[in-house]
């Protein structure tokens, strides 16, 4: 009886895991396959490059020239660079952009470039934004931007870099494991609200018992 019990549970488990690994590939298929750019010819507020790759600040320059946004907002930037510096590394930056981008000095990662942004935005009072980024770090940073950004429109920009293979992406291990981990962290970012939800409120004492434990 016990060992017909412990063969049942092993499928069971042997099962779950199965649907588990099939759910998991699944999206992945999904996540690499390349989104589409926007195609809304209205201009935004603004244009927002997260930094990453000189095809970003590139596109990003080219839809300010187009008249795509008012303003560039480059998030993520080096703490040691400055616009003199960004106009020397992207080689074609004009001057008359000068006064139309802005630096962003405070992110490391994708949750910091949602948040600066979002405080640069509603500092400025803008109700709409283009952002650039790579195409395979796109879904997260929708993600990450809708939510720290509900009450602004948000159209994509995706790039993409020729040196990430989209063609037979599986064949190439520099590429697979690039996506593998984009999509590992998408699901990160996917599931953080759940986990934050489950962390333990910690209580602190009441003011009459801080006003006891004061005495």
């Amino acid at each position: 009886m016990a060992l017909v019990l412990v063969r049942n549970t092993l499928r069971t488990v042997a099962v779950l895991a199965a649907g588990c690994c099939l759910l998991w590939l699944g999206g992945l298929v999904w996540f690499v396959t390349p989104p589409a750019a926007d195609t809304r010819a209205t201009p935004t507020d603004a244009i927002v490059v997260l930094t990453g790759g000189s095809l970003r600040l590139q596109s990003g320059i080219d839809l300010l020239r187009e008249g795509k946004g008012r303003k560039l907002f480059v998030s993520g930037v080096n703490q040691q660079v400055d616009l003199e510096d960004l106009m020397r590394i992207s080689g074609n930056m004009p001057d008359w952009a000068l006064c139309c981008v802005i630096l962003g000095h405070r992110a490391d990662n994708t949750f910091g470039n949602a948040q600066e942004t979002a405080q640069w935005i509603r500092a400025q009072g803008f109700r709409s934004l283009r952002l650039v980024t790579a195409w395979y770090h796109m879904p997260r940073s929708l993600l990450e931007f809708d939510r720290a950004l509900p009450e602004i429109d948000i159209v994509a920009h995706p790039v993409f870099p020729d040196q990430v293979r989209q063609e037979h992406w599986w064949a190439q291990r520099g590429t697979a494991a690039l996506l593998v981990i984009e999509y590992v962290k998408y699901l990160g970012a996917l599931s953080r609200p759940l986990l934050q939800w489950r962390e333990p409120i910690v209580v602190g004492p009441s003011e009459p018992a801080r006003a006891e434990m004061r005495r």
